[in-house]
């Protein structure tokens, strides 16, 4: 490792409204189902966040985070309400991921909704109306507000990885015929105005970041082409950061996070967005050695986001930072079934936060099975919360 490498790395981003991430590295938002079961984080999440902090870390995204609890995809989810707590820790900025499940919502617990009525495999939604979708950006804005006001970092409006304002973006779900469905411009009109009253609210000086697909990676999904235009589009913004991931968690669609590709997925598709904006980006997914990362710097991103690399090695960004460049060793799954890889690195995280002895992944079918059962088990505490 050169000196100006360790530098890269390790020099701190100023971002558009002033905020400073103290390094490069980020640990973006994931799915760690940690919530107590009634939108609550649970001792477990805290202590979980506390080691990535600890870890190096100059930014940590805690994932999906509800404003509206039948909007939920999983009963783990968090629910922003007045009485949360936030904060820092290491000098790590924490920010909450905004999200709204559409069609995605969990049945059990939430009501599904998406831009047009839809049924494929076990998902089944129906069309929000044009009322209904002039509230979405005033949700998302006091759930913004809140974040700021209990003292998180700052915030992520979720337009990935099949969550709704993905789906506003993706013309195989968006079939709408008015000013939010047909062309580009007007499926990115909701996102738009969900930046637009966010900022309104948060002011000038607080960071907003968005998390946007490269490609839904589904035939007559979201194309590049188009995410491209929303690129544009928000060079003209008051975003702060631009976090480019991709695929979808709908029924079939092989997230692109389980392809066992050997570096970043989607770090091409960064460097033509480069060409297109100022606004610092992120780029999440694939990321599994130190010189991916620094070659991704090079290419044009400012920051890197490791996920699953940071389940596997909690204290990896110390060690890239202070010249040790290890790299995590991944598991490899005999073919698992869908969605049983994401499982076991959320239960992962559940041993990691509990302390407890961690599985391999010869335990994927315990993993399942154990992933599944709390989900079930909480069902009936959140709609005793909140539905009674």
């Amino acid at each position: 490792m050169t000196t100006s490498e360790r530098t890269e790395l390790s020099q701190a981003l100023e971002l558009p409204c002033g905020a400073v991430l103290k390094n490069r590295i980020a640990k973006p938002a994931m799915s760690d189902s940690l919530g107590d079961g009634i939108g609550n984080p649970s001792q477990q999440q805290i202590d979980l966040y506390g080691i990535w902090a600890e870890g190096g870390l100059g930014l940590s995204i805690i994932g999906e985070v509800q404003g509206d609890p039948f909007a939920a995809e999983k009963p783990g989810n968090l629910v922003l309400r007045d009485d949360a707590e936030a904060g820092s820790k290491n000098s790590a900025q924490l920010w909450l991921q905004l999200g709204h499940a559409g069609a995605m919502a969990h049945p059990p617990i939430s009501v599904p909704l998406g831009p047009s009525a839809l049924e494929v495999g076990s998902i089944a939604c129906r069309a929000l109306s044009l009322v209904e979708i002039t509230q979405i950006p005033t949700e998302f804005a006091r759930t913004a507000c809140l974040a700021k006001e209990m003292g998180f970092g700052g915030v992520q409006i979720h337009a990935a990885r099949g969550f709704l304002l993905s789906q506003f973006l993706s013309p195989l779900f968006n079939r709408r015929d008015d000013q939010y469905g047909g062309s580009i411009e007007n499926r990115m009109r909701l996102t738009m105005e969900v930046i637009a009253e966010v900022r309104d609210q948060v002011g000038p000086q607080f960071p907003i970041g968005i998390k946007l697909n490269a490609t839904d990676q589904l035939e007559g999904g979201l194309t590049e082409e188009d995410s491209l235009k929303v690129i544009s589009a928000l060079e003209k913004t008051s975003i702060d950061l631009i976090d480019i991931s991709g695929g979808t968690y709908f029924p079939g669609a092989k997230p692109a996070s389980d392809t066992g590709g050997e570096g970043p997925y989607f770090l091409d598709f960064a460097r033509r967005a480069r060409r297109l904006t100022s606004k610092p980006l992120m780029l999440t997914g694939g990321f599994k050695t130190y010189v991916q990362a620094v070659d991704a710097l090079s290419a044009g991103v400012d920051v890197v986001g490791l996920a699953r690399a940071l389940v596997l090695d909690l204290s990896l960004p110390n060690a890239w930072l202070a010249g040790d460049t290890r790299a995590p060793s991944f598991p490899r799954f005999e073919n698992p079934p869908e969605g049983g890889v994401t499982a076991w690195y959320t239960m992962r995280m559940t041993e990691i936060a509990e302390g407890r002895d961690l599985s391999g992944p010869e335990c994927l079918s315990d993993a399942i099975r154990e992933y599944e059962a709390r989900d079930t088990s909480r069902v009936a505490i959140w709609n005793a919360h909140f539905r009674d």
